[in-house]
């Protein structure tokens, strides 16, 4: 660890302003500072012990991958020249059914679109039907102006 660093762990005039000035805006960052301060110097083996899990986990993940290679979802060869033969037409097989399976699923996708749009278009047509129908003057409102003789809806006589 590098002693010559303005903040260490330690305790240091800067990291112990650092701890007050912590405490005093948010309570956790006092907190975190002042464990830095005592468990700093730690912090390099709690790093190494995480990565080292982590690469167990992951390594736990490629030996998954390595089996689904080896039970036929890689390219691996297993000797047998007619099971392996077996096997690339069965794939080749369910690989047409599965595009097969795709444009049925988009050509459904397709026609479910352009229903919902006729739907979506009806209620709109429907809607300004209504609209109109109620901004439209009614002939019960319209008044017979006595100058002109011509129907004006909404005035009023004068």
């Amino acid at each position: 660890m590098n002693t010559s660093a303005l903040i260490r762990p330690a305790w240091t005039p800067a990291t112990i302003a650092l701890m007050v000035i912590g405490f005093m805006v948010f309570w956790p960052l006092g907190l975190a500072m002042l464990a830095y301060i005592i468990w700093g110097d730690r912090l390099d083996g709690f790093k190494r012990d995480v990565n080292r899990a982590t690469d167990g986990i992951f390594a736990g993940c490629r030996r998954g991958s390595d089996k689904a290679a080896r039970w036929g979802h890689g390219s691996t060869r297993t000797g047998n020249v007619a099971f392996d033969d077996w096997r690339e037409k069965e794939l080749e097989r369910l690989a047409e059914e599965r595009r097969k399976l795709d444009e049925m699923l988009t050509e459904f996708d397709e026609y479910a679109r352009e229903l919902r749009r006729a739907k979506d278009q009806e209620e709109f047509d429907r809607f300004m039907a209504n609209r109109n129908k109620s901004t439209s003057p009614t002939t019960g409102s319209t008044t017979t102006t006595k100058r002109s003789g011509k129907s004006t809806p909404g005035l009023l006589d004068e």
